[in-house]
């Protein structure tokens, strides 16, 4: 039997694009804050004030695509910097981004991704075409992305996709957030600290 966590069932939204930088995706001057609360709205902001000045419309700012929490990108998103501000700003958009299907991943960007749970898996160049194309014909076709059997399904198709087996395991056993490991056993971490000389000397 399937475990009901296993699969993300959401409509979707699609950033078209090869080499999508850190930086396009959240501008640097809205890195200098100390919380990630409010980095959701400033995703793509530069490339969305642009479509405003043209009299056309992002797929972000579209009504249609505000509930999507599962997103479909192309080739090597997130290269440039290693700033996590970005897929914490994805994480953050609208109703939230579970999860990025796309055709290659930078690695620091895909590490910053899986480190706060904002899953990250690859699919095939035609597969991915697909995908986008059915996501924008039907902006509110819900795809059931399913961890356990690795694939993405609507309506009558079915396709695959990949991720790293340990990743894998980690999301279907809820392990898939470190933070959130870590303050799970905050109290057993303290004990710990509490027994280690060397931070007894630095609380002195």
């Amino acid at each position: 039997m399937k475990n009901n966590k296993s699969i993300i069932s959401a409509t979707a939204i699609s950033i078209h694009g090869d080499d999508i930088d850190t930086d396009r995706i959240l501008p640097a001057r809205f890195v200098k804050t100390l919380v990630f609360d409010k980095l959701g709205q400033y995703i793509f902001a530069d490339e969305r004030i642009q479509k405003q000045q043209q009299f056309q419309i992002h797929p972000l700012d579209n009504p249609v695509y505000a509930d999507a929490q599962l997103m479909f990108v192309n080739k090597n998103f997130g290269c440039g910097s290693s700033r996590e501000h970005a897929p914490q700003g994805i994480k953050r958009w609208g109703k939230g981004i579970k999860a990025i299907i796309g055709e290659s991943f930078a690695e620091i960007f895909f590490g910053n991704c899986n480190a706060i749970g904002l899953l990250c898996l690859t699919a095939s160049t035609d597969i991915l075409t697909q995908l986008i194309n059915l996501n924008k014909c039907d902006p509110q076709m819900k795809f059931h992305l399913d961890i356990q059997s690795l694939t993405i399904a609507c309506e009558n198709n079915k396709f695959p996709v990949w991720m790293p087996e340990g990743l894998r395991q980690n999301f279907l056993s809820g392990h898939q957030d470190s933070l959130l490991e870590l303050l799970s056993v905050r109290q057993e971490i303290i004990n710990t600290a509490e027994r280690v000389p060397y931070f007894q000397y630095l609380e002195a």
